[in-house]
């Protein structure tokens, strides 16, 4: 238990430390509401035909894109720090990431995400 004990303090500090900003702004910030400045913005906001608009299907495969890529750099950091230690089987099974990561970034390519369209 007492190993914890640091951690523990972490969270209580960073606790404290989100109140205070959150009550000191509170307290201190400028208030001055206008009553354009009161209305909801963007989702509370009244609109024509924006509920009913589809997104793109580049949407999503841009969002694929960034997430295989995020994991990518990720997981490879840490494999390169053991790279040594992890010896051929370590080596193999990076290699089947990669191939991996290079088969979706293929699929990505194909379906056309990587195209810019003014």
């Amino acid at each position: 238990m007492a190993t914890y004990i640091p951690l523990f303090l972490l969270f209580l500090v960073a606790a404290i430390i989100a109140l205070a900003m959150f009550t000191l702004t509170s307290l201190l910030g400028p208030r001055n509401p206008t009553p354009e400045k009161m209305i909801p913005y963007e989702c509370g906001s009244d609109s024509t035909g924006g509920r009913f608009v589809k997104p793109s299907v580049k949407f999503y495969l841009t969002a694929i894109l960034f997430v295989v890529f995020d994991i990518e750099a990720v997981l490879i950091y840490p494999w390169s720090v053991q790279f040594r230690n992890l010896g051929w089987t370590g080596l193999a099974t990076m290699s089947s990431f990669v191939a991996l990561l290079v088969v979706a970034l293929v699929y990505v390519w194909k379906k056309g995400a990587l195209e810019w369209e003014k």
